[in-house]
């Protein structure tokens, strides 16, 4: 596991450095966990998430990675990359995704139609994705996830508030040895974008705002719990 660890670290920060010039952004994250639930004493407390969204004549492709740390060191790390096909005017696109990481992550292969909206000024859009979903080394590895993506500027880009939801059928087990058949997870965030102001520079790409972890019986929790975060995001 070691080894593996080093690996996938190693592998994660070479992605970032290679893509550095073109990622979207990368963000820093402060978790609450641990002040607001007892049982998350050892949740890591800060968290890193680069993302890249790029869109071209064929589709486009999306990846996000995160890596959690704690007592000075990383203690996971997880990625998501999805690519959207579309070479064609009606608003649906053909979805393909890898999902993969460290610990209790199991990697997942998804498959499925994207349909989503934007407004003629790309103020506000959504997508909407139903998905066959494969788990490896699952016991019922054949399964399904719907996903639901937002993006809102408002005040003219000074505040954007994005996000994403899933749910998703997966057997598994909390930390507690219970057994869980189905799991919701949604990320809003809420960003105040400094370079939208008169008063600063239209280059300083600095934003500061919020993440709220919404879930039911995700990764090795029982039940629901409401995770907000203090984070800063720089966009490149």
């Amino acid at each position: 596991m070691k080894n593996s660890f080093k690996f996938f670290l190693t592998l994660a920060l070479l992605v970032v450095i290679h893509i550095q010039g073109i990622a979207q952004n990368v963000q820093l994250h402060y978790d609450f966990g641990r002040a607001l639930y007892d049982e998350n004493a050892t949740r890591p407390e800060l968290t890193t998430t680069v993302e890249m969204f790029r869109p071209d004549k064929w589709g486009s492709t999306f990846f996000f990675v995160d890596m959690d740390y704690a007592d000075n060191e990383v203690k996971s790390a997880y990625w998501e990359i999805a690519r959207e096909l579309k070479f064609w005017e009606a608003p649906v696109s053909l979805h393909v995704e890898y999902n993969g990481g460290l610990n209790y992550i199991k990697d997942a292969y998804l498959a499925g139609a994207t349909y989503g909206w934007n407004a003629k000024d790309f103020s506000k859009g959504w997508t909407f994705t139903p998905m066959y979903k494969y788990i490896s080394d699952n016991e019922d590895p054949h399964n399904f996830q719907l996903t639901a993506t937002w993006y809102l500027h408002m005040l003219d880009g000074k505040l954007s508030f994005t996000g994403f939801a899933d749910f998703w059928r997966e057997k598994h087990m909390d930390g507690a040895g219970n057994s869980h058949n189905y799991t919701f997870i949604a990320e809003p965030q809420l960003w105040l974008n400094f370079n939208r102001f008169k008063w600063a520079d239209k280059d300083f790409n600095l934003s500061v705002g919020t993440e709220v972890e919404v879930s039911n019986n995700f990764a090795l929790f029982d039940g629901c719990y409401v995770i907000p975060t203090l984070a800063v995001k720089w966009e490149f």
